[in-house]
């Protein structure tokens, strides 16, 4: 028998180890992370006394798999749309946060000697605050549900796509080793390329292919195809030059927005953390007692620079977005520590080989002090906010009250700067996949057309390829919103409208025009004329054709279909409001949804017989039964147990109607006896009114609402299925079930 392998027993010892500390921190009830951390530094090798991990080697691969999936995870828990709903109050704050902090890292790392990289690293370490800690802070402490906790929330959101983006930033840093703007602007520029590209192409493609073999996928199918699509992603953004946790985010985030992401990230959940508990543990093993000990002061200096610099920044930053005193430092209090994120940007600078070796124990030790005091700070934000407003200038007060007013107001944009917004997306988004197209048409499709065809043929086989690919995106950026409400209305407002609008529609057809020009010039060596007319007359025939306008139709439209399936899904199954009910609150009208109990007198019953319109002044917009949903329900409706239904009125009104609910759903005494079913017999004597007549014409069903369950005749046993077209003979016993008033009329008319 062959020797065990050290992978083996070290994720043994791992794990073993891992199982120990979560059991104890969660009765101490603390963050698991720091029990993962404990763990490590247990397994690692600094510690004599206890077993250590022998081919660290190896755990370090398992612990870049935990970056990958912890990534992944976090990508599915996410949503671009959702940057759109949290509002500019949390863009300003989550941006001067952030930017506040690294400047503060950087000085903090500067003044302790440390090299340029180690302070860029630091700066981006302590300014991520921690999700995980936050929400289960906010849970612990039944805070949830708080105004303040929502805007907390929507920065951790921003945080998290902008560590991202200062990965890759850092990550370029690390490998040119050059600050200039100009390369930082280029790197930026690729990020924003390659982040809509894969974004927009993944929103058409992946929900369709997963839309397409639904019916083949299990759980342990769709389990697979999803870690297949993630790894792909980051193998393919490891290629294009941007670090594997980037590419697995993009690809969560976009199954984030299909029908099934609940299900992925189900199924993604156990795998995530067994992986996640892997990289937790690593961070352990690299902690260092000693060097600990010998950068006690730099750890300190750190952890005030953590508590003081989120609770300061933050403070002024949701000032600035526009909260009100207490609001802004009960959130900027509630940002005081660094977590998860700290960790991967640590392990991203010791992987590139760019940061001192401790400064990764370092920042392990800070997160541990700022998580344990993170309560505490939250706690601190009431007494500090009120100590602050007893003692600021009363011009301060009033100066920040009209400010906190005055960013509530509504900005009603202007229909210049919704056409122009409209149009910047339109030209940027199209443009990317053009680029795209002539970058993979260049390639691949060029070499080998030109390899497998004659010489003129096999360029103009690309060329027509090339132009036919791009042809529905340069229509788009040509012809969308030339129709819109925004242009027609500036365009009959004003004569000086007319000309600004013309000068928007030249620009996109010469945008047009230098696409197809670009890759007519690469394949052919022509005169720059013949090339624009070329160019220019395959461009009108791109305007004039009617099928690449139905073409460009159909994949816009599957395209926003895609990207709101999910939602779509959602609002179908009544797990989200419709997005009408938001408007409705400017009415005083709210939608509302009720259940209905088994036990309600009004289920069976149609909304004819109901009426909740002229009772209660409520109407019934939709009734959710199991998987199918009923909109704008007709009279004849019935209601059965369990049903959904979402009702609008007025607050006063529904809480009547609430009310009555409550009213008719509850079970009086009388009604429970009344209910009560027995079994009785009874004897067909010759003056038996069911003598000679059948079960039918008895009607001992329909007239007493009673259930024959048997018949005896002449001696013989009970038969439970008589032939309901045999008439009662004298003598006949019949066994009947009911309702005991039912079972007793019964007798007395059969009697």
């Amino acid at each position: 028998m062959s020797g065990l392998s050290p992978l083996i027993a070290d994720l043994a010892l791992i794990l073993i180890c891992a199982g120990v500390m979560t059991l104890l921190f969660k009765k101490l009830k603390q963050p698991l992370v720091l029990g993962y951390i404990v763990a490590g530094f247990l397994a690692g090798p600094h510690i004599a006394w206890t077993p250590s991990v022998v081919d660290t080697a190896d755990i370090k691969v398992w612990a870049d798999i935990g970056v990958v999936f912890l990534l992944f995870a976090l990508g599915l828990e996410f949503s671009f749309k959702k940057i759109v709903k949290v509002g500019g109050a949390a863009i300003i704050a989550a941006c001067t946060v952030i930017f506040c902090m690294i400047l503060l890292g950087v000085a903090v790392g500067s003044a302790c000697g440390w090299k340029r990289m180690d302070c860029l690293f630091l700066g981006g370490m302590i300014a991520m605050s921690s999700t995980t800690i936050i929400y289960k802070a906010f849970d612990d402490l039944g805070l949830l549900k708080k105004q303040f906790t929502g805007l907390v929330l929507s920065v951790l959101i921003l945080e998290d796509i902008l560590a991202i983006v200062l990965m890759v930033i850092l990550s370029t840093m690390a490998v040119s080793h050059h600050f200039e703007g100009m390369e930082m602007l280029e790197s930026i520029a690729k990020l924003l390329f390659f982040l809509i590209l894969w974004f927009v192409v993944g929103i058409y493609a992946i929900p369709e292919l997963l839309k397409r073999c639904r019916r083949l996928m299990g759980e342990e199918t769709m389990l697979i195809v999803a870690l297949g699509l993630c790894f792909g992603m980051v193998v393919l953004a490891e290629r294009t030059g941007f670090s594997a946790a980037f590419g697995a985010f993009i690809m969560g985030s976009i199954l984030a927005e299909t029908v099934e992401a609940e299900k992925i990230e189900g199924l993604v959940k156990p795998v995530k953390d067994l992986f996640g508990a892997i990289f937790f543990v690593s961070v352990g093993m690299m902690v260092d007692p000693a060097m600990i000990v010998g950068y006690a002061f730099p750890i300190l200096v750190i952890t005030l620079a953590v508590l003081l610099g989120q609770a300061v920044f933050g403070t002024f930053g949701f000032l600035l977005s526009g909260q009100p005193l207490k609001t802004a430092m009960q959130c900027g209090f509630s940002l005081t520590q660094i977590g998860e994120f700290a960790f991967i940007i640590a392990s991203l600078g010791v992987s590139l080989d760019v940061t001192s070796h401790f400064l990764y124990p370092i920042v392990v030790a800070v997160s541990v002090i700022t998580t344990f005091l993170t309560p505490y700070m939250i706690r601190l934000a009431g007494p500090a906010s009120a100590f602050v407003d007893a003692r600021l200038p009363e011009k301060w007060k009033t100066f920040l009250s009209r400010y906190a007013s005055g960013s509530h107001t509504v900005n009603h944009e202007s229909l210049w700067r919704r056409l122009i917004v409209a149009l910047v997306r339109i030209v940027t988004v199209y443009s990317i996949i053009c680029v795209a197209i002539i970058a993979l048409s260049f390639r691949f499709l060029v070499p080998f057309c030109t390899s497998h065809l004659p010489e003129f043929w096999g360029p103009l086989a690309a060329a027509v390829v090339t132009v036919l690919l791009m042809s529905p995106f340069l229509r788009a950026i040509m012809i969308k919103k030339n129709h819109s409400e925004e242009f027609t209305t500036l365009w009959n407002d004003h004569r000086g409208n007319r000309a600004p609008l013309v000068a928007t529609i030249v620009l996109r057809i010469l945008l047009a025009v230098s696409f197809v020009m670009f890759v007519i010039a690469g394949l052919f060596k022509i005169s720059i004329g013949l090339v624009f007319g070329v160019a220019l007359l395959l461009v009108i025939a791109m305007v004039l054709s009617r099928q690449l306008k139905k073409q460009s139709i159909l994949i816009e439209r599957k395209f926003f279909q895609n990207l709101r399936s999910r939602e779509a899904r959602a609002e179908y199954m009544g797990e989200k409001k419709p997005e009408y009910a938001g408007r409705l609150l400017s009415r005083d009208l709210h939608l509302a949804d009720y259940v209905i109990p088994g036990e309600a007198q009004w289920a069976g019953k149609t909304l004819a017989e109901l009426n909740f319109g002229r009772r209660y002044g409520v109407h019934v917009v939709s009734v959710l039964r199991g998987q199918k949903r009923i909109n704008i329900p007709g009279a004849s409706v019935r209601l059965f147990p369990q049903d959904k239904i979402q009702v609008i009125g007025t607050d006063e009104e529904l809480n009547v109607f609430e009310e009555e609910m409550k009213n008719v759903s509850t079970l009086d005494s009388d009604v429970v006896e009344k209910s009560e079913m027995i079994l009785r017999q009874f004897r067909i004597e010759e003056d038996s009114p069911f003598l000679g007549k059948n079960l039918k014409e008895a009607g001992i069903r329909d007239k007493y609402h009673c259930l024959i369950a048997g018949v005896e005749r002449g001696g013989s046993a009970l038969l439970h299925a008589p032939d309901p077209l045999e008439p009662f003979a004298e003598g006949d016993v019949v066994w009947v079930v009911g309702e005991y008033n039912d079972v007793k009329k019964l007798k007395e008319g059969g009697e």
